[in-house]
């Protein structure tokens, strides 16, 4: 009985030491084997695999890619608008060895710790260098701004047994404080602009209207010389005309001249020319002849003509019309053309 309970208890012995000796590796894991705290053995194909019971313990770490958020940090670009940067990173357990030196036993959690202490210190290294402005970092260069944060940070990061296999920039934001102010400069720099091209605008605007201007001056100054011209031609063809009608008949002419001067000089109701008797302005009111040596023929035939139409009027009353006849007759032989016209001999005429 005694050697039974023997048996069952090394039975009992072997398989639990059996079972402390056999493990299993996972295909998205790798495993240490550690001894008393040091590393005896590396294990990264999937499946089973042995150590000593008791002795020796098993650690395990994710193969797979892994993500890590960062908290969101401000940076300051060298135009000094301050950012709200919210950044991640995917990141993969490369050395398990190194990575167990570097962090013990803290695992994940102490890894992460770590890197995104990293990241944060490359992203305000790299956001708020020379030559990068807000501008840049809001704009289709962020890329490459994103890959030389990954870049220094794996350098940093394979002391840890990390390697970095991608950086994102999640999210660009200004901070509260900054909104306005920066709403302001946004503002400012529109109603410049706006200015400016009101100012390009009217400078074009005064471009035309002096060009405009000048086309003016010069069709008029055309058209004014065209028509000097030809008002120039037609006062020579007036005159020559005139020079052509008038030479045919001189009395005629001055005849005309005249009449032009009464009509130019007497006008309205109220016309009083004050000049001597002899002035040769009244040649014509005084006689159709010009030196006036026709007067007193003119006045003796207009009181023979008056005569004869008194007979004749008295001898039409008393019925004697071969005598009226005669009178007539006589009146229309002895009066000439104009000699009826008045004349006269004051100095002052009146319209």
């Amino acid at each position: 009985m005694t050697k039974f309970y023997a048996l069952i208890a090394v039975a009992a012995v072997a398989i639990i030491a059996l079972m402390g000796s056999i493990f299993v590796v996972d295909e998205r894991e790798r495993a240490l084997v550690l001894q008393f705290g040091q590393i005896k053995r590396v294990k990264e194909d999937p499946g089973l695999a042995f150590k000593i019971p008791f002795i020796q313990d098993v650690v395990r770490y994710d193969d797979r890619i892994l993500s890590l958020d960062t908290d969101p940090i401000e940076v300051t670009p060298s135009d000094d608008r301050r950012l709200i940067v919210d950044a991640f990173a995917r990141y993969r357990i490369a050395d398990v060895e190194q990575f167990r030196r570097a962090v013990g036993v803290g695992g994940i959690r102490s890894a992460e710790g770590r890197l995104s202490a990293i990241l944060v210190a490359q992203t305000r290294a790299v956001l708020g260098s020379d030559g990068v402005t807000s501008n840049t970092i809001l704009s289709e260069d962020r890329s490459v701004l994103m890959t030389r944060i990954r870049d220094q940070a794996r350098s940093r990061a394979l002391a840890l047994g990390v390697d970095i296999i991608d950086v994102r920039l999640k999210q660009t934001a200004l901070p509260d404080q900054n909104l306005a102010a920066t709403f302001d400069r946004m503002r400012a720099e529109r109603e410049r602009e706006a200015t400016d091209e009101r100012a390009r605008g009217e400078e074009a605007a005064q471009r035309v209207r002096a060009q405009a201007d000048r086309t003016r001056v010069e069709l008029v100054s055309e058209a004014e010389r065209d028509s000097q011209i030809t008002r120039g031609e037609a006062d020579a063809e007036r005159n020559a005309i005139y020079a052509e009608a008038f030479s045919a008949d001189p009395e005629f002419f001055d005849f005309y001249r005249s009449l032009a001067a009464y009509d130019r000089s007497l006008q309205g109701g109220n016309s009083t020319l004050v000049l001597s008797p002899d002035n040769a302005f009244f040649n014509y009111l005084k006689t159709d002849q010009p030196d006036g040596s026709r007067g007193n023929a003119e006045r003796e035939a207009t009181a023979t003509a008056e005569r004869d139409a008194a007979a004749a009027d008295a001898a039409s009353r008393a019925g004697d019309a071969e005598e009226a006849a005669d009178a007539e007759a006589a009146a229309a032989t002895t009066t000439r053309p104009g000699s009826g016209d008045d004349t006269p001999d004051a100095a002052s005429v009146t319209n």
